[in-house]
């Protein structure tokens, strides 16, 4: 379906960068940009060869990058946990030793504060 050429590069970059949020390591980062930068030439229909730049590539298919597409899916769903607050939620139970995984509240709040830091630049 995203090679289909009878489907426009706009709808098979909306079918694409509809993808599900989870707490992301760095080296997963960095496969999730090398695998869609794989998929995003393989729709349209340009080599690594071809040598054209990953922006204007994406500009074709209207997509943002994965990273930003991802802190905004975060953003999305800790607004919509936040009106039903499933957030004041705990769970019980001992933590195992050691430093613990990142936890999802942990990053949306870390993004929120990156975001709210460079609108705070923009606006002066």
């Amino acid at each position: 379906m995203l090679t289909d050429e009878d489907i426009s590069l706009v709808v098979r970059g909306k079918l694409y960068s509809s993808c599900v949020t989870w707490p992301v390591r760095k080296e997963n980062e960095v496969s999730l940009q090398r695998a869609e930068m794989r998929m995003v030439r393989w729709m349209c229909g340009v080599k690594l060869q071809d040598r054209f730049p990953s922006k204007e590539l994406r500009e074709r298919l209207g997509l943002d990058d994965i990273i930003s597409v991802l802190q905004q899916n975060r953003l999305r769903w800790y607004g919509m946990c936040c009106e039903k607050r499933c957030m004041e939620y705990e769970v019980e139970g001992a933590r195992p030793r050691g430093r613990s995984k990142k936890i999802w509240r942990e990053i949306v709040e870390q993004e929120s504060l990156a975001n709210a830091k460079v609108n705070a630049h923009s606006i002066v």
